[in-house]
């Protein structure tokens, strides 16, 4: 019986591996993968309108066609607003979440993806801009809301938060005005 099981499955893999329609969809995405980890730039086209802001580094938003989707931002952490499971609320979680829906709430935000486009939860992970060009991601660390947080291999701008990072730090700016921090 296992056999049999295994015979079809090695038919149903070369079948697919070599069926031109199948061949083509591939290499489409492949095409697709490539534009969005080299090219990179914000897609005009694709504009998401935030309703619901979670915490200070998540958010609800819709495309064109409604469908929701629930965003991380890469790069950045900020603060918990609540204590749930092992995370513990945190000092500066509210302003973090305060100063993302003053942000992103209600308006119009492009993505831009890195390497990996979902996380572990399932979440969209992104870059975020504002039709003003506004980087979310960068204003998060840049005004002391949030500390960085690299995950490889999407680290496309680390460097550039790390350097926001440590200027919000030496002006003892948001977050970084309590020394533990």
């Amino acid at each position: 019986m296992k056999f049999n099981y295994l015979i079809i499955l090695f038919f149903g893999l070369f079948w697919s591996c070599n069926h031109p329609e199948i061949k083509e969809y591939e290499r489409s995405l492949s095409a697709t993968s490539t534009i969005l980890s080299e090219n990179n730039e914000i897609n005009n086209e694709s504009k998401y309108q935030v309703y619901k802001v979670i915490d200070g580094d998540t958010f609800y938003c819709v495309d064109a066609q409604n469908t929701e989707y629930k965003v991380r931002l890469i790069g950045v952490d900020t603060p918990e607003i609540r204590n749930y499971g092992k995370k513990q609320k945190g000092y500066y979680g509210k302003e973090a979440k305060d100063f993302l829906t003053d942000l992103l709430l209600n308006k119009t935000v492009f993505l831009e993806f890195d390497l990996d486009k979902y996380d572990q939860y399932n979440r969209v992970l992104a870059y975020v801009y504002l039709e003003d060009n506004t980087f979310v991601n960068a204003e998060l660390v840049k005004n002391g809301f949030a500390r960085i947080m690299t995950i490889q291999p999407n680290s496309k701008y680390a460097d550039s938060f790390y350097k926001l990072q440590q200027e919000a730090r030496e002006n003892k700016t948001g977050l970084w005005e309590v020394e533990e921090f």
